[in-house]
């Protein structure tokens, strides 16, 4: 499938060329780096606060505890030919979230994976390829960053990436809420929670996407692998359960600033369990809940909508909404069938500190009749399961942070979460967590 979906993209763009004449006469020169190195060390330290928690279980939020994370990245990068260039992220990774990461569909720490150990291991993360074919045009300027080389290009395009990355490296990117390093922490802010994207235990996959920019529209689509089962640390290779991610962006102009408004839908192909089956079946033999039992080749369908607008040039604006299959147990990412977040970022330039960053974001999950009746029969989702929730309400949470500069490239940041009904149980919480977190990068 993965060759198919990268000649028939290839074929479609030479066809393009023969009959429109778009490749620009000033895209034969390629004004880029010819190699890049950057790096980056995150370290984040969470605690919770004194909670009511009458009962708990596999997949509980503690109160009074604490966790830390410790990541180091190197982002390695060199020009091969004409718009092309290959990037290698080798990742050193310590430490591990509240609860092991469990306990809040929200969850608090977008440093966090799904597996974490006491002492530091190597991973890489990603190794990826990525053509670029500009088209005619006006052209703009590109800063040199991770995973980026530094020069120039068209801006009406093709992208082309092939290889192990993120899927939203890609996908759902807002500038006011996407880096859990340098603005928001919790999970259904830096990303749409109702976005089941394909991934490992780590956040990452294999696969190919296509970008075609035009103007101030964006399109792009991808196919990437899932997991072997739910929230596994081994992907099942050659696409025998894989996921296809649409996206359309637009980009406008409001009042003298800029934003941009994308629609995101995914199909997940898998095998994953019906929750009602799961909890029928339970019922009807008295045997605890098990929706391993139940799994079968089937499709879980999502779609999200992520806005970010500047309202002035220091102050932005996101939201997103989104909406995901609740019969169908998650299968990647975390346990949300409707979300909604939105939030404001603030520059500190009017008091002076314009490399400062402040950050006020609401976020509302929820779940299906179906998924709360698998979680009041006993069922454990990828981060969710007290065991019992016989009081079921939408998690609501309250995140602020405050980043500030300590010194070129070098930043310490505060934040606090505010979650009520954790992991949807009106029986627990409200939760305070607090954080401190210090990022530095070249």
């Amino acid at each position: 499938m993965l060759q198919k979906f990268v000649k028939t993209s290839i074929a479609a763009l030479v066809l393009l060329d023969a009959t429109q004449n778009v490749v620009a006469e000033e895209a034969v020169s390629d004004a880029r780096e010819t190699f890049a190195l950057h790096g980056q060390f995150t370290y984040v330290e969470q605690e919770t606060s004194i909670f009511n928690a009458p009962y708990a279980g596999a997949n509980s939020l503690t109160p009074r505890r604490g966790k830390e994370t410790t990541d180091i990245t190197i982002y390695w990068g060199g020009h091969l030919w004409l718009g092309g260039e290959i990037w290698i992220n080798p990742e050193i990774d310590q430490g591990f979230g509240l609860n092991n990461t469990v306990g809040v569909a929200g969850f608090p720490s977008g440093e966090a994976y799904k597996v974490g150990k006491n002492r530091p291991y190597l991973r890489l993360p990603r190794v990826f390829f990525r053509q670029t074919l500009n088209l005619t045009g006006e052209r703009e300027t590109i800063q040199a960053d991770a995973n980026q080389l530094g020069g120039d290009r068209s801006v009406n395009r093709w992208v082309f990436t092939l290889g192990k990355l993120g899927v939203a490296d890609i996908f759902d990117v807002n500038q006011y809420a996407h880096d859990p390093r340098g603005d928001f922490l919790n999970w259904a802010a830096i990303d749409a929670g109702t976005f089941d994207y394909a991934a490992d235990a780590w956040g990452y996959t294999v696969g190919a996407a296509a970008e075609w920019y035009q103007g101030n529209y964006t399109s792009r689509f991808g196919v990437f692998d899932l997991s072997t089962v739910p929230n596994s640390e081994h992907l099942d290779p050659g696409f025998h359960e894989f996921q296809i991610v649409a996206e359309v962006e637009k980009r406008h102009t409001l009042f003298d600033h800029p934003g941009k408004l994308m629609v995101t839908a995914f199909d997940s192909r898998g095998r994953m369990g019906l929750l009602n089956l799961a909890t029928q079946t339970a019922a009807q033999t008295r045997q605890p809940v098990d929706i391993t039992a139940v799994r079968q080749y089937r499709t879980r369908l999502g779609v999200n909508l992520n806005l970010e607008q500047q309202l002035f040039i220091d102050l932005g604006f996101f939201a997103r909404m989104g909406k995901a299959a609740g019969n169908v147990e998650t299968y990647e990412f975390t346990d949300i069938d409707r979300s909604l977040a939105v939030g404001l970022s603030l520059k500190g330039s009017s008091w002076n500190r314009e490399h400062d960053t402040v950050g006020l974001a609401g976020l509302v999950n929820n779940i299906s009749a179906d998924r709360q009746s698998f979680f009041n029969a006993g069922g454990l989702g990828v981060l969710v399961g007290d065991g019992q929730l016989p009081h079921s309400g939408a998690e609501k949470i309250l995140e602020t942070f405050y980043s500030a500069q300590l010194f070129a490239h070098a930043h310490l940041s505060f934040d606090y979460q505010w979650v009520q009904h954790p992991a949807y149980n009106r029986d627990r919480g409200p939760a305070s967590i607090f954080a401190m977190r210090l990022h530095a990068q070249f």
